[in-house]
């Protein structure tokens, strides 16, 4: 299974671990066909670090923080299966401390500062196409839409 993230300054094409992190495969791919992601802006942006999105409260007329919100339940980390390793494209849960994960990920830049995440954010997928759009994007740039492909 794969997804394409369009956003206003490009397409990112991502393949799914599933087989390594099925529970937050199944999440992600949910939340994504039921619409909840198109719209929402990436929120944190760190150069050569991560951009992360997927915070209801990004969405414009939002009244809460951006960075604090959610789908309203949590799901657990799934930490060790393969691929568990934040490279350069890779997509992870997001969480405010262990299995309270559960709409919010991210989107590393490259493999130089995230080691520390190993094991401790769920990696549920890669970018294979699209790498360049990662280094565009921006604090507020959107999330247009998350399409899956099956």
């Amino acid at each position: 299974m794969e997804a394409v993230i369009k956003t206003n300054k490009g397409e990112m094409k991502v393949r799914f671990y599933e087989e390594d992190a099925p529970k937050t495969v199944a999440n992600f791919v949910k939340l994504a066909k039921e619409g909840y992601y198109n719209g929402l802006n990436w929120h944190r942006v760190i150069p050569n670090f991560v951009i992360q999105g997927g915070c209801p409260n990004s969405r414009e007329g939002a009244s809460g923080m951006p960075g604090t919100g959610g789908p309203g339940y949590q799901i657990d980390c799934e930490l060790t299966g393969g691929n568990q390793f934040h490279e350069r494209g890779v997509l992870s849960m997001a969480h405010a401390g262990r299995n309270t994960g559960g709409s919010q990920f991210f989107v590393c830049h490259s493999r130089d500062n995230t080691a520390h995440l190993d094991r401790n954010h769920t990696c549920f997928g890669i970018v294979y196409e699209g790498l360049d759009v990662i280094d565009d994007i921006r604090q507020g740039d959107s999330i247009d839409e998350i399409q899956i492909i099956e």
